[in-house]
């Protein structure tokens, strides 16, 4: 299975940056538009699970996705933009598509959708699928077409940003997401609607 091939690659060193050493800032979830987040990611499909860690940085159309095992051993770099994505293993081999999502779609013979991922991560319901809402009004659960997340907060706060999220599919997809580290990028973008 291609699955195995991409997040099951051997490597020699570590990817992402070192942990920043200043204590994290409150970011609100309605002013976050460019970010980078460090964490923790269980893919389980078909039976099988996939743990690793990432490192996203995510500012206007560009993506920068470092995946690397439990250890800290590099698996793959993906990054994508206007001009299209690019998935590079830690074997050096490089795949490419015009976009992720058609790059993740041939790698993982499953459609996995990196570009919604940022608006899902901010609780965002652009296409007006059906959120439910915590009672401090935040994201609780989005069902989006045949994809439902979860999100789940270590803050009262609430303009928080979410802490884990429970990415499931119809048909056996499952993606948890633990995030350590919510870090927000200046971003000469204008200010996207969130409707939630």
């Amino acid at each position: 299975m291609i699955v195995v091939g991409v997040l099951g690659l051997s490597a020699c060193s570590a990817l992402g940056p070192e942990a920043s050493a200043h204590p994290p800032v409150a970011i609100a979830r309605d002013h976050l538009q460019g970010f980078a987040l460090t964490g923790r990611f269980a893919l389980r499909q078909e039976g099988k699970n996939y743990p690793g860690r990432l490192y996203w940085r995510h500012d206007g159309d560009r993506d920068e996705l470092l995946l690397s095992s439990p250890l800290g051993q590099g698996l793959a770099e993906i990054v994508s933009d206007a001009t299209g994505a690019r998935l590079t293993g830690s074997d050096g081999k490089s795949h490419t598509a015009a976009t992720a999502d058609q790059l993740l779609q041939s790698l993982l013979a499953y459609p996995l959708p990196l570009s919604r991922l940022p608006d899902w991560l901010r609780g965002c319901n652009p296409d007006n699928g059906d959120m439910a809402l915590d009672t401090l009004g935040r994201p609780l659960r989005l069902r989006h077409e045949d994809w439902l997340i979860h999100y789940e907060y270590d803050s009262d706060d609430p303009q928080a940003l979410p802490n884990r999220l429970f990415v499931e599919r119809e048909g056996g997809l499952e993606l948890r997401l633990r995030i350590e580290e919510w870090q927000m990028l200046p971003t000469a973008l204008p200010a996207k609607s969130c409707t939630q």
